[in-house]
């Protein structure tokens, strides 16, 4: 179930998808009401989930304890958020969805794959957005970047090296399995550069119509 006016953004850590989101956001507007949203996250209930996630001791939970985790938040964003959104025609733009969840558990946590992607069938019906944009940063340029914000959601961020450099090839895998929905952009140059790369895309789907 392919949606359109839904679009996601995937990255490593610092890579900027929620500054792009934002700027994409304001071109959209004229096209039709934008929601921006996050996961995990996105409704009070999935946010709780998203602190249990994000912060605290980098090795509390195992990787199949996340992807219960973020899928039971997912579901409660889907309902609550994303579905009737996208069913009253809004665009959706999403810091992070299910391609995350396959990165980080799977191929960086290890959880077996098959199982990730049963889970999400049930959970997600195959929802699934028409466009994401892969921002391919290096990791050690991406965790510069997010540890000079000022925050306390950096449970991700103290993993290895080696555990970032797992996440960036596996969005690069993963882009190369079907380019015309997945774009990927080096997030290692100017923002408006980035954003128009961004904006060309979704114009041509609009103009595609």
């Amino acid at each position: 179930m392919i949606k359109p006016r839904f679009i996601s953004f995937e990255g490593g850590e610092g890579s900027g998808k929620s500054t792009q989101i934002k700027l994409l956001a304001k071109r959209l507007a004229k096209y039709g009401e934008v929601i921006t949203t996050r996961e995990p996250g996105g409704t009070i209930e999935a946010e709780i989930i998203r602190n249990l996630l994000v912060k605290g001791k980098k090795n509390k939970w195992s990787g199949v304890v996340e992807t219960l985790l973020l899928y039971a938040a997912r579901k409660d964003h889907i309902d609550k958020i994303i579905a009737p959104s996208l069913k009253k025609n809004k665009w959706v733009l999403c810091d992070r969805f299910k391609e995350s969840t396959l990165v980080y558990q799977g191929y960086a946590k290890n959880v077996d794959i098959d199982l990730i992607k049963k889970l999400d069938k049930i959970i997600t019906n195959n929802l699934t957005p028409g466009l994401t944009f892969i921002l391919d940063i290096d990791p050690i340029i991406g965790l510069k970047r997010s540890k000079r914000k000022s925050n306390t959601e950096t449970r991700y961020e103290n993993m290895s090296l080696g555990f970032h450099n797992k996440i960036r090839k596996a969005f690069r895998t993963i882009a190369k399995s079907n380019k015309k929905k997945f774009i990927l952009i080096n997030a290692n140059q100017d923002i408006n550069l980035i954003q128009d790369i961004i904006w060309n895309e979704v114009l041509k789907r609009i103009n595609a119509k």
